[in-house]
């Protein structure tokens, strides 16, 4: 590139941080973007003053897009070049643009423009963080010889040529015209012979039927119009979610991990690959199913059965949403802190947890930020720095257990492909599975979720945690536009979110992630009017005692509510007006230090004697380990703030067999608030062994 695109690229860089802002609430000064232009070229008139590029300029034509590329904003567009889209045409057997169809010419050109910012130096990851035009994501990864950037593990980013700037957006010509597959994920998950095993065993077991959706054709967002409300100072707009999309990913072992896992269970593949894996689940899901194994669809005459260990092996390798690379396996990681939103990795490891096929099941995804593999080989990126590595059921508690999981491999493969219409896999390295040890063990610990990752449309549909969590927007007009430029808030309408029922015409909203409020990863869920909602908790991983606990933020706009467990009320209404330092809670014995200073000075014997106070009273503070930032990624936690804190909805026997329902509904007097505004932020479930602790001087962990 040459140093005149340096300079562009850097000025760009510079104009787009000004642009942004500090990250402080908002202002009413003028947008600064505004007074940062450039004369050179804007995307169209790149591809035009290039003969190169003629055949993807008459693509982009053909798609009627050059008016769009002609027009102020921020976007990434691969251009493949004149050599690279006749290889494409050749290998189709055709002679000419002229047999292509305008709908083919969109899909191709809408493929290779991203509508945002990206040079190579920010393809670090295994995709962008932006989906194209199509919405899908393209996947990224280094060449280890050339270091050029490789897009969906073909196209090459000419090295000479990258990071060209443009008026509107950043130019990247590319030695290959980029495809994605149409093809459903269990058609991609057979044409893979590096997992035909995995295969075998989701055909044999009918779990191959179930991944089969792909888009709800009764949805019709243009029927919602946009809702209008106020959360605490802000007056915003909700958009309807576009679509309704169904979606799966699959975490699957290569043949070589099946094949070495028979040899140490001493299973012989004698009467095929699908009797040793049944042998395999049988090994596994026994001591977890004891009560299933004389049932008649235990044997393996039956292996579709809904108590075939073979099929609760394959189910429980499926989740129920769609995660397109691994760094959407756990929070979004911030540029300001280095950490997932709203984790101190010092104190704790990002974690979430998602429901998989197997009914009444959940898996955990750990990140880890490394350097060495358990081996002691260097596992950095090309730049040298450490890089998060994702563990599927991982529990680490030194010195008494370690389950080290499987590790989630994040390269991208030329071929063939893993990512589809409806869903996405990744090889691990060891068996995923919902053992003994996982379900008594792995998991027998405080599960924390937030709301956006409870259900899975959210994260199907593309909608956790989007948007610039770096600026707030105006308080007073809200940004109506069809494309915010900040990004949207979603309200859901009943019958979207599978397991939630919303009456009496209330409104459910999310609000998009904000770095400077308080409320975990950012985002936070709003309830308006005299609603009346229900929705199935996430399942627990084994029958017993637990808590639950929501987690909220407390504001003088909000109002309140009464909960109930499986149609019984339980305790009084929660006011979200009562902060923990009111007469309600604690009164001014409450230390409110949000650098957590005056916290740590008290002994563990003070700790202990509040929780206890707090817990009798319903409640706990938030955990230590969460925050929100500011300007130049200051952090204020969560713990020493008396508005956040977490509720105990419930607290007795759970069936882990069973669905379980909590119910929320107004109990405010009129339209208190904003219009009975309930805030609801995340969502714990904690077993008798971690919250029933009584002894003298002892405590949950505050984490």
């Amino acid at each position: 590139m040459s140093i005149k695109n340096n300079i562009r690229v850097a000025l760009m860089a510079l104009a787009t941080f000004l642009a942004v802002g500090p990250l402080t609430s908002c202002s009413d000064e003028p947008d600064t973007e505004n007074f940062y232009t450039f004369t050179g070229e804007m995307m169209s008139d790149y591809l035009k003053n290039r003969p190169q590029y003629s055949l993807f300029t008459t693509i982009c034509e053909r798609a009627n897009l050059m008016d769009l590329l002609s027009t102020y904003g921020q976007y990434t567009c691969f251009v493949p070049s004149d050599s690279a889209v006749n290889a494409y045409l050749r290998e189709r057997g055709l002679n000419s643009l002229d047999a292509l169809t305008d709908a083919d010419c969109d899909t191709i050109a809408r493929t290779h423009i991203v509508p945002n910012l990206y040079s190579t130096f920010e393809m670090s990851q295994d995709r962008l963080p932006t989906a194209n035009m199509l919405g899908r994501y393209l996947a990224t990864s280094v060449d280890s010889v050339t270091t050029e950037i490789v897009i969906e593990g073909l196209a090459h980013v000419y090295f000479d040529l990258k990071d060209d700037s443009v008026e509107n957006g950043i130019m990247q010509p590319i030695n290959m015209v980029v495809e994605k597959s149409n093809s459903y994920i269990s058609d991609i998950l057979r044409d893979n012979p590096r997992i035909s095993i995995f295969y075998e065993g989701l055909l044999a077991s009918g779990v191959r039927d179930q991944i089969q959706l792909v888009e709800d054709p009764d949805y019709d967002f243009k029927s919602h119009p946009k809702y209008y409300y106020k959360s605490h100072t802000w007056n915003e707009v909700g958009w309807a979610p576009s679509t309704r999309k169904y979606g799966f990913t699959a975490f699957v072992e290569p043949d070589s991990v099946y094949l070495a896992k028979f040899q140490e269970y001493g299973i012989s593949t004698a009467n095929g690959n699908v009797r040793a894996l049944y042998d395999l689940a049988c090994k596994i899901y026994d001591p977890v199913y004891p009560n299933d194994v004389s049932a008649p669809g235990h044997s393996f005459e039956n292996l579709t059965d809904s108590v075939n260990p073979l099929k609760r092996f394959m189910q429980y390798h499926i989740m129920t949403r769609y995660v397109p690379g691994t760094s959407d396996l756990t929070a979004l990681v911030c540029k300001e802190t280095k950490e997932a939103f709203g984790f101190d990795t010092k104190l704790i490891n990002p974690i979430d947890w998602y429901q998989t096929l197997l009914p009444w099941t959940m898996l955990k995804v750990e990140q880890l930020t490394m350097n060495k593999d358990e081996k002691g080989n260097d596992c950095r990126g090309t730049d040298g720095g450490y890089v998060n590595r994702h563990f599927i059921n991982r529990r680490y508690a030194a010195p008494e257990y370690n389950y080290r999981g499987a590790l989630v491999d994040n390269t991208v493969e030329k071929e063939p492909v893993h990512d589809a219409l409806n869903g996405h896999y990744f090889y691990v390295d060891d068996l995923v599975v919902f053992s003994y040890d996982v379900q008594n063990i792995v998991q027998n610990q405080r599960i924390r979720m937030d709301f956006s990752t409870v259900w899975p449309e959210v994260m199907t549909n593309d909608m956790r945690l989007k948007g610039n969590y770096a600026v707030d927007d105006s308080n007073s007009t809200p940004d109506d536009a069809n494309e915010p430029k900040n990004g949207k808030n979603y309200y859901f309408p009943e019958g979207y979110l599978d397991g939630v029922t919303i009456n009496n015409n209330g409104k459910l909203v999310m609000r998009r992630p904000h770095c400077n409020f308080w409320s975990w990863q950012g985002d936070e869920w709003n309830l308006f009017g005299d609603y009346d909602m229900t929705f199935r908790i996430p399942p627990v991983p084994y029958s017993g005692e637990w808590q639950l606990r929501l987690g909220f933020c407390a504001i003088e706009t909000r109002g309140v509510m009464q909960s109930y467990f499986d149609g019984v009320p339980q305790g009084i209404p929660v006011d979200m007006t009562k902060f923990l330092n009111s007469e309600t809670y604690l009164g001014d014995r409450y230390v409110i230090d949000e650098s957590l200073g005056d916290y740590k000075k008290k002994t563990d014997e003070e700790k202990a004697e509040e929780q206890k106070t707090l817990k009798n009273l319903g409640v706990y503070r938030n955990g230590r380990s969460m925050y929100h930032f500011g300007s130049g990624g200051n952090k204020s936690y969560f713990l020493g703030n008396e508005r956040t804190h977490r509720k105990i909805v419930y607290q007795g026997y759970i069936d882990a067999t069973k669905p379980h329902y909590v119910r929320f509904r107004v109990a405010s007097d009129g339209k208190q608030g904003n219009n009975n505004e309930f805030m609801f932020d995340f969502w714990e479930m904690v077993p008798k062994s971690v919250y029933g602790i009584d002894g003298d001087g002892e405590m949950e962990d505050d984490l």
